[in-house]
């Protein structure tokens, strides 16, 4: 069973106490803060002994101060809404535009600002979080869970819960940046992705789904063999010149919820990053518009530094009925399940 540690990492701006939890298990051991329920850090045995895979802050400080969301859970609604708008049940709900047009990642104040509280529980560390009735502009109180746990085979698990008093919208992901080469190593060179899917949701100007389907082959977006990053981001495609490279969901599946599955592989620097969920997307993201964000030991996290495999509900699905819906019933429990796990690179798939 993994062990637990917990210790003061500081005091946000509106004076709520945060504290960073430490779970090991093996020769692994994960770092969340509960601020945010972000994860601050992914140590994993490697040749040189021991290496640190995700991009995080040094201080609460500069959590606060960033604004790209690095290792945090994203609610109530991941990634982007259209129009920052929606219509459910006959009524117009409108939602802060904080990128261009669309309402990104729950708004302006989402779950990623949040202070959870948390638990130890069997091992895992259970966070908790109730965002009330109208919160960013959201029908409905709604009470979410999140459990982190690890084993002795480097598999990170995030188990996400959630509950509403009310008929609302719900799509839960973690938005954490990895490098396989080590946090501070600033390019994705060495990296190969695989991406078990054969579209991916297209987007316009706005990165705005349009509700069309693109079929990856003969596309950068192939990512069904293993492919280099640096390779892929160099290739010309409309759609990787709109989001100044990978920032799109892969369509693994229509159904909402399905058993758990490999979607996403990636290798380098000695290590192979596995990626299972039970969602029906995957946001592939390399870090576009990281800007020297300050990072741990005195790095700066500029564009192309890492990539995040964010699991999610496909974007914007409420403007699009032919999508996975990401309505949640009042009563209903919203679940899912996504697992990382890190091996050496020559684990077999």
């Amino acid at each position: 069973m993994a062990q637990l540690t917990r210790e003061p990492f500081g005091v946000t701006g509106r004076g709520e106490r945060v504290d960073l939890w430490t779970i090991r298990a093996g020769e692994y051991a994960a770092q969340v803060l509960t601020y945010g329920g972000i994860l601050r850090s992914f140590l994993v045995p490697a040749p040189e002994g021991e290496r640190d895979i995700v991009l995080g802050c040094e201080t609460l400080e500069q959590y606060e101060g960033q604004d790209k969301y690095l290792g945090a859970l994203v609610g109530r609604v991941a990634n982007r809404i259209g129009g920052a708008c929606f219509d459910l049940n006959g009524r117009r709900y409108p939602l802060a535009a904080n990128n261009g047009p669309n309402c990104l990642h729950g708004g302006r104040r989402g779950f990623d600002r949040a202070v959870w509280t948390a638990r130890e529980e069997d091992g895992a560390l259970v966070l908790a979080h109730t965002s009330p009735d109208g919160e960013e502009g959201f029908p409905g109180t709604m009470e979410v869970r999140v459990t982190y746990s690890l084993t002795e085979d480097g598999a990170l698990s995030l188990d996400y819960q959630a509950e509403s008093d009310a008929d609302t919208l719900c799509n839960l992901t973690n938005h954490s940046y990895f490098n396989l080469l080590g946090h501070r190593a600033g390019t994705l060179a060495g990296q190969r992705v695989q991406i078990f899917a054969d579209a991916i949701t297209q987007t316009d100007e706005n990165s705005t789904p349009t509700g069309r389907l693109i079929p990856v082959e003969g596309t950068p977006f192939d990512l069904r063999s293993p492919r280099e990053f640096q390779a892929g981001l160099a290739m010309d495609h409309p759609q990787l010149k709109l989001g100044n490279g990978y920032d799109h969901n892969f369509a693994l599946r229509r159904e909402p919820v399905s058993p758990l599955s490999l979607a996403a592989r990636v290798t380098g620097g000695g290590l192979a990053l596995e990626c299972r969920t039970t969602q029906p997307g995957l946001q592939l993201y390399t870090a576009n518009y990281l800007d020297g964000t300050p990072g741990k030991d005195g790095a700066a996290y500029g564009p192309r530094s890492a990539f995040c495999l964010e699991t999610q509900g496909w974007p914007d699905a409420i403007h699009h009925p032919d999508f996975p819906s990401p309505i949640l019933r009042a009563g209903e429990n919203y679940r899912h399940r996504t697992v990382y796990q890190v091996t050496a690179d020559d684990a077999p798939v």
